[in-house]
């Protein structure tokens, strides 16, 4: 195959295909970016196995073929390159060949026949969405994922439809993130899927900007997003995600009403002085008033309060200070609502009349 291309045009879809692309792999050719020419049309591959992305570029001319070479290398080049830079590359038999000016390169190159694909089989449910409402969503919950967790499905968010509602779901024991939005037009029916942590991931790279629909497809393995120019195919986790809704069923009969940017900067403040390991700050609720305290082992203290619309019972609360801030950050109304009971019970974070976006976080003993 040959083609030549702008470097502008290239680095894009391949910094995104590349992104999947692991550096350890048990397969050689898993290290490389399956390429292949139609017309003007050149397609990029890159795949883990579990995640594949394929993205389109334009290509200036050509001749069609296929070719694999390995994937951070031809980033690297593509970087390094000057922005304006038209690349010339040809491959053939084991060798790839790229010139741009007077720069020459000479890479490996593998079989394209022996490049692995996704076999997702059948899709059964579709819907379409915006780019947008879907990165809010997992941007609004995907911070609340387990990490390596032996529960291993919750090492990933849980995508719900149900009627014209979609919603995601994020929770590593501790905290519990929920948001969703409505659909343009409904779903098949209700359906349940955990998308693993790296697809999750890959995701908010893979929307990027742009408000364009994306066509989601289901089935009970695997996971397929759609743009236009560029697919995403995922294995799905095959596990039962805990009963969410009656997690966040708790009687929470105390409110508290906030300035967002003023909790989240007295919570940054006091975080200072925090156990590193614990994270733990305590809040102390009375009419009117927010006080929040942390201590360390090397018996350092930090005290600060904020003034709050609270007419409840007086509180004392511990929770870990890191919880709190990512649910601050992910909120983008000026003021935000907690709801309460007492030092055993959940803290409910949510904007003032809006409760499509929840953080249910637990408390802890300091």
């Amino acid at each position: 195959m040959k083609f030549q291309i702008e470097r502008e045009v290239l680095l894009g879809p391949l910094s995104i295909v590349t992104s999947v692309v692991e550096r350890r792999q048990t397969l050689p050719i898993l290290a490389n970016v399956f390429l292949r020419l139609e017309g003007k049309n050149l397609t990029l591959v890159g795949t883990d196995l579990e995640v594949e992305i394929s993205i389109e570029a334009q290509v200036l001319s050509g001749e069609d073929g296929e070719c694999t070479v390995t994937a951070r290398k031809l980033l690297d080049i593509c970087r390094a390159l000057p922005e304006t830079a038209t690349i010339d590359f040809s491959g053939e038999g084991d060798k790839a060949k790229m010139r741009s000016a007077r720069s020459r390169f000479t890479l490996q190159a593998l079989p394209p026949k022996d490049f692995p694909r996704l076999e997702a089989g059948k899709w059964e449910e579709r819907i379409t969405i915006s780019r947008k409402d879907l990165k809010n969503l997992l941007d609004r919950t995907s911070f609340s994922m387990a990490q390596q967790d032996v529960r291993y499905f919750l090492n990933g968010v849980l995508v719900e439809l149900e009627g014209d509602t979609i919603t995601t779901v994020a929770t590593d024991g501790h905290r519990l993130a929920r948001s969703r939005t409505t659909l343009a037009s409904p779903a098949g029916g209700q359906r349940q899927v955990i998308v693993p942590r790296k697809a999750v991931a890959e995701l908010g790279r893979f929307l990027g900007e742009g408000t364009e629909d994306v066509t989601v497809e289901l089935n009970n393995n695997h996971i397929s997003l759609q743009r236009p120019g560029a697919t995403l195919i995922s294995k799905l986790i095959d596990g039962k995600f805990p009963d969410y809704k009656a997690v966040m069923a708790q009687v929470l009969k105390q409110k508290m009403v906030a300035d967002r940017q003023q909790f989240h900067e007295v919570l940054a403040r006091t975080a200072v002085l925090t156990n590193e390991k614990y994270r733990g700050i305590r809040l102390e609720l009375s009419k009117g008033t927010l006080k929040v305290s942390a201590h360390n082992p090397e018996h350092e203290e930090a005290t600060d309060e904020i003034p709050v619309e609270y007419e409840g019972t007086d509180v004392e609360i511990g929770f870990n200070v890191t919880y709190l801030m990512d649910a601050l950050k992910a909120l983008t109304s000026d003021t935000v609502e907690a709801e309460l009971q007492d030092a055993n019970t959940g803290f409910m974070l949510h904007e003032p009349d809006n409760d499509d976006t929840l953080y249910l976080i637990m408390p802890m003993r300091l």
